[in-house]
């Protein structure tokens, strides 16, 4: 029977959360409100696409469009997600489901076709190439009772969240986007490294509900030191978008922080946590071991036109190392201000 592919309407998203759900790679970031946040948040083009055998789906590949002068074209799967690429139940899906995405990339005059594959499922040829120890995730069962995860934490690991929990700190559960993003955007200045808009942030909690979860580390005073965006799927926890002010390390908030997501997240029933994409051998990439997480390396997958580059948006990448230490001068109220327009590029 022959495969067919069609891009996602409105009243398809049910039926594609409901593949997503049931495929066995299926992650958060391929859920089909992604294309909603995207689209209202960071205001790129996307192309969501659905593979159809006698009806049934067979295949979906979500899909965005990055057209950039600074960072190059690309077509991605997905833009400001950690994973992605198709979910498919045949080869011959894939196979629709990769020549569609072609065709698009060409309609737009882009080189580079990315996949955001946790394990590669094409062959290294002349058409595709597969990164190697280049960024790894952090994955593991969660225990279900504050002990059990505390000491589930490697000792010199347990000895800093227990001293983090005697200092007075408090968490906060309550959505607050504002300050959220006030310590996010203050985090990455720091870093050298352009803010995404705050709609991208306000798009998460609009489409995916109560499965976002946002939360501030108060002082004793009752000052904002560190907040963390963190999203639920199935019986996984995600904390993703992370920020903090410098005294943050002086309170232990940020080791503060993933403990009582921890908790809160086993209370809520979930049995696994995502630490998510770290480049190998950075320092989030460390923390995480820290923790006791073992890495699972990415294998990104890429397609190139003839005399295409992969576009590189690696801070560390020379191209932009005088950029990061003049952005880590800017005030803050201009790095803000500027910042987003720039960002929505590097998702």
């Amino acid at each position: 029977m022959v495969v067919t592919v069609r891009r996602m309407e409105t009243a398809d998203k049910a039926r594609w959360d409901a593949y997503v759900a049931a495929h066995n790679l299926g992650t958060f970031c391929h859920r089909a409100g992604w294309k909603a946040v995207i689209e209202k948040g960071a205001k790129q083009t996307c192309h969501y696409l659905l593979a159809e055998q006698g009806g049934v789906i067979v295949g979906i590949l979500p899909l965005s469009v990055r057209r950039s002068f600074l960072f190059g074209k690309a077509l991605v799967s997905t833009m400001f997600a950690v994973y992605g690429g198709p979910l498919v139940s045949n080869a011959g899906a894939a196979e629709a489901l990769d020549n569609a995405a072609w065709e698009i990339a060409h309609l737009n005059d882009v080189g580079s076709l990315e996949y955001r594959t946790i394990s590669a499922a094409r062959e290294n040829n002349a058409d595709w190439h597969t990164e190697q120890d280049v960024a790894a995730t952090f994955q593991k069962p969660l225990k279900q009772s504050e002990d059990e995860i505390l000491l589930d934490i490697p000792r010199k690991q347990r000895a800093v969240v227990r001293k983090s929990l005697k200092n007075g700190l408090k968490c906060s559960w309550d959505k607050d986007i504002n300050t959220f993003y006030a310590l996010y955007a203050e985090s990455v200045r720091n870093l050298g490294t352009p803010v995404f808009p705050k709609q991208l942030f306000s798009a998460f909690v609009e489409e995916f509900g109560e499965d976002v979860e946002v939360q501030v580390i108060y002082t004793p005073d009752g000052i904002a030191v560190a907040s963390l965006m963190s999203f639920y799927y199935q019986d996984w926890v995600l904390p993703y978008y992370a920020g903090g002010v410098p005294d943050a390390r002086k309170y232990g908030a940020h080791d503060f922080m993933y403990y009582q997501l921890m908790v809160h997240a086993a209370k809520k029933g979930k049995t696994g946590f995502d630490f998510g994409r770290s480049k190998s051998g950075s320092g989030p990439y460390k923390f995480k071991k820290n923790w006791g997480f073992n890495p699972t390396p990415l294998e990104y997958q890429t397609r190139l036109a003839p005399g295409a580059e992969k576009p590189d948006l690696n801070p560390a990448n020379a191209k932009f190392e005088v950029m990061v230490k003049l952005w880590k001068k800017l005030p803050l109220p201009i790095a803000n201000l500027i910042g987003p327009y720039i960002a929505r590029h590097l998702g």
